[in-house]
């Protein structure tokens, strides 16, 4: 990667300096030069044991100079000439390629430090140490979205995401795996869930509608400081698995939102069976057919008012009500009754979890 830093530098240089110049590493081979023919050019032999020793000096009619974050140098900008000119010119250029290695190096740092606070990889403790070392501001809201590509495309998901967030000293895109990629997002204190859930969903359009790749979007919540990024990732990763289960339309999934559904998803399967059993004593769950359950679903929908859910049916009055009663018959739930109708309505939520076989989550 250094290379490639290195000959993007030289390349808009070499026309203004006109003389030969390049970069040699620690093994002593040509990294970047502006005479492509002398790259990968061993200067072991010519050069010896010039690390470490002299900032600027002169061999074989060449320039060099030291440059890079250790103090024996890292790397040795060269220019062809051993005259003064040649000395300032090697001058400029090593500061020039220092500058974008450091540039380089703190984005890189920066990013893979995210990544192993959002992971758990990092021990609390060296989490601030680190912070203050890479300057970040750890008073600042920060919120991480997780993006989960379901189908993997030649097209980088990666750099279409990066390119939304342009801050990159603020907001930190993170490959996770194979199909799934963080957003670390700095927030500001006015911003919402709502906002949140837009910003998701511009992500989701870009991909889906740009580059034919539908996603889904996890969204974690706000939290205070680096240490706590990790509580929000695994937010995210609820908020995904909660989706997959109980809401398979939607693309965007925000933690916030999950409500009792969160809960369902950390019992174990025994209690829920035990539930369901004990909840359908008079009559199983799975003697509704598919019209009743529809039924159910579009009078829960309309607040249990009967007339409305009749009206949007497009039944009669009477019939839904005789729907309703025999309901009753099978389960010995009256959906008309609020404390009945939250009974169900959980049961059915947990049906659907055990039918989507936890286990794989």
């Amino acid at each position: 990667m250094a290379s490639r830093l290195f000959l993007g530098m030289i390349n808009q240089m070499k026309d203004v300096i006109d003389r030969t110049i390049g970069v040699v590493d620690e093994s002593f081979s040509v990294v970047a030069c502006s005479d492509l023919a002398r790259m990968g050019e061993s200067q072991e032999t010519a050069l010896g044991d010039a690390f470490g020793t002299q900032e600027t000096f002169v061999k074989g009619g060449y320039t060099y100079r030291l440059f890079g974050a250790r103090p024996q140098g890292e790397f040795l900008a060269f220019v062809e000439g051993s005259d003064e000119l040649a000395a300032k010119y090697v001058e400029l250029l090593a500061i020039s390629l220092g500058n974008v290695k450091q540039y380089y190096d703190e984005k890189y740092d920066r990013s893979n430090f995210i990544k192993n606070v959002i992971m758990d990889n990092i021990l609390p403790g060296d989490i601030y140490l680190k912070a203050r070392e890479m300057h970040f501001n750890n008073d600042v809201s920060r919120v991480v979205l997780l993006v989960h590509i379901k189908t993997l495309s030649d097209i980088s998901a990666f750099d279409v995401i990066q390119n939304l967030f342009p801050e990159k000293n603020k907001d930190f895109v993170i490959n996770i795996g194979e199909a799934d990629i963080a957003v670390v997002k700095e927030m500001h204190t006015q911003v919402d869930s709502k906002d949140l859930e837009k910003l998701a969903q511009s992500i989701a359009d870009t991909l889906s509608s740009e580059f034919y790749t539908p996603i889904s979007v996890g969204i974690g919540t706000p939290v205070e400081g680096i240490k706590d990024l990790a509580r929000s990732f695994k937010e995210a990763q609820v908020a995904l698995e909660v989706g997959k289960v109980f809401d398979t339309e939607k693309a965007i999934v925000s933690y916030d939102n999950l409500g009792i559904a969160r809960l369902i998803y950390q019992l174990p399967t025994t209690l829920c069976e035990m539930f369901l059993r004990e909840v359908f004593k008079q009559g199983s769950i799975d003697s509704l057919d598919q019209e009743t359950l529809f039924t159910i679903q579009r009078f829960f929908e309309n607040n249990l008012n009967v007339s409305e859910t009749s009206r949007k049916l497009f039944v009669h009055r009477n019939t839904l009500v005789y729907r309703l009663e025999k309901i009753k018959r099978l389960t010995g739930l009256d959906l008309r009754e609020f404390d009945d109708a939250i009974v169900f309505k959980v049961a059915l939520m947990v049906k659907k979890y055990l039918m989507a076989d936890p286990t794989k989550y």
